[in-house]
């Protein structure tokens, strides 16, 4: 899953080393440095490291290095990073490597969803699985013209298949300009890795079961007739599944949510004024996890798209449970140690987690 929290160096809390104090067990100050230590005139300690690197550390608890590498989060929030986490908070760099699997994984994940829901490759996979599936016509045109009659066979895309391809697109072009414009913390390729498959995966199964004649929702009812779509030659209208009307729906608005919210964030964070801060704009009032419901939301529309209520319950169960269980929990832990009581106060004042009014 691609919602995370992205933050810049932290005015919050920091070590005692960070506030320009080196204390030993009993509370008293060390005057023996060893040569590695050494406190500068505006109150900021230098750290002579073995690559030859210097580490500052502020008064404000930030941390910075020179010598290149990147901007860092205070050691307290660093320290703090779950290991099971896959974004590397607080290390503000870019990996090009991880960039790059990212964006080529995510880039392929539409071409194959096109090749299930147009070509053949879903259909002979859910017949090698003993499932029936939905046959995709061919249509012949021809067309007469001063040189002659010439005939075309055209694939027609349903529109149920039309619109889960288009989710696919969207969601990967999404991520894609998450990563590129809107994060600014390190994705490694194992993590690229891990959270492309995933999404692949679930847009895959999403696809089966469009194709499968025994859940898909294109041939659920009731539906729904859509406007501006009456032909009059042959004196019908184009109507759609409602569970598919439902669906694009909520993808569209879960879609808008994630990317308007971390837009927010992102225009937020880079004014300066705002340093050290939470981010309180808009719909982060509302709920300290607003992108994660946004998330829940668009993932659950495109399994209604595919296969119904069911698997839109489904889905959602799953990815509360995972932002519950694991995500939230372990920014909850990153944002106490860079944020301490600002964090405390926020959680008070906007007791929602997802979904504001619900949970």
């Amino acid at each position: 899953m691609t919602s995370v929290e992205a933050f810049p160096p932290s005015m919050g809390m920091g070590s005692e080393h960070a506030n320009g104090s080196n204390k030993t067990a009993d509370g008293k100050i060390d005057s023996k440095l060893n040569g590695k230590h050494h406190a500068e005139p505006n109150g900021k300690h230098v750290a002579s490291e073995p690559n030859g690197k210097s580490h500052v550390s502020e008064p404000n608890g930030g941390s910075k290095t020179s010598g290149g590498g990147g901007k860092t989060a205070p050691s307290s929030a660093l320290g703090s990073r779950n290991p099971q986490d896959l974004i590397q908070r607080g290390v503000y760099k870019s990996n090009m490597l991880g960039t790059a699997t990212f964006i080529g994984l995510r880039a392929l994940d539409p071409l194959l969803q096109y090749k299930l829901l147009a070509g053949d490759w879903g259909t002979r996979l859910l017949s090698k699985l003993n499932i029936s599936s939905i046959p995709l016509y061919d249509y012949l045109v021809e067309t007469t013209t001063s040189g002659g009659t010439r005939s075309a066979i055209i694939r027609h895309l349903p529109l149920p298949r039309l619109l889960l391809l288009l989710m696919s697109a969207g969601s990967s072009l999404k991520q894609i300009y998450w990563l590129l414009s809107l994060s600014r913390e390190e994705l490694t390729p194992a993590a690229a890795v891990e959270v492309s498959l995933f999404n692949t995966v679930v847009n895959t199964m999403g696809s089966l079961l469009l194709l499968s004649t025994s859940t898909s929702a294109s041939l659920s009812t009731p539906r729904i007739t859509l406007p501006f779509t009456f032909n009059s030659a042959t004196g019908t209208s184009m109507t759609l599944p409602l569970p598919i009307a439902i669906g694009t729906i909520m993808y569209v608005t879960g879609m808008a949510i994630e990317t308007l919210t971390e837009r927010t964030r992102k225009k937020f964070k880079d004014d300066e004024a705002n340093e050290g801060k939470i981010c309180r704009e808009g719909l982060w009032n509302k709920a300290r996890h607003i992108n994660y419901g946004g998330y829940t939301l668009w993932r659950a529309g495109y399994a209604m798209a595919a296969g119904g209520w069911i698997p839109a319950l489904g889905v959602a169960a799953f990815h509360i449970w995972h932002f519950v269980s694991r995500s939230t929990v372990f920014m909850s832990e990153y944002m106490q140690s860079r944020y301490g009581e600002q964090w405390e106060k926020y959680k008070h004042e906007v007791p929602y987690v997802l979904i504001p009014g619900i949970y």
